[in-house]
């Protein structure tokens, strides 16, 4: 539909409406975005917390560097706030839990909340 005339004979009417909802909508999208990025970095922590107390695990079952294991397998970002507990055999078994700090947006940048990962293996080692 085009615009109206006035008296004058200028037309108005709904020229740039999409232009003004658009900008209306940047600071919602915007927002949407971040969310499934925040929700993106949670998963990722959850999957490295999972993944790092496996092989600290595998490492503590054969009398390995529990510690060294965990570290090796965080990125850089994530290493910096875990910490990694390596469990003493106990019952034929060895726990390793790791907890670290999820990111606020930017791997580095602050920690929303901590997660933890644990794991367990068979001990494999000489008699503790």
């Amino acid at each position: 539909m085009r615009g109206h005339r006035d008296g004058d004979g200028h037309e108005y009417g709904d020229r740039g409406q999409v232009a003004v909802e658009f900008l209306g909508m940047v600071p919602l999208i915007l927002l949407t975005l971040a969310l499934l990025w925040q929700v993106v970095l949670v998963g990722y922590t959850y999957s490295l917390a999972g993944n790092a107390a496996d092989e600290g695990a595998r490492a503590a079952a054969v009398g390995g560097d529990c510690e060294g294991a965990v570290m090796r397998h965080l990125d850089g970002a994530w290493a910096a706030g875990a910490s990694p507990n390596c469990g003493s055999p106990s019952g034929g078994m060895v726990t390793v839990v790791v907890r670290i700090e999820v990111p606020v947006l930017v791997p580095g940048v602050g920690g929303l909340f901590t997660v933890e990962g644990r794991a367990g293996a068979i001990w494999e080692g000489a008699t503790p």
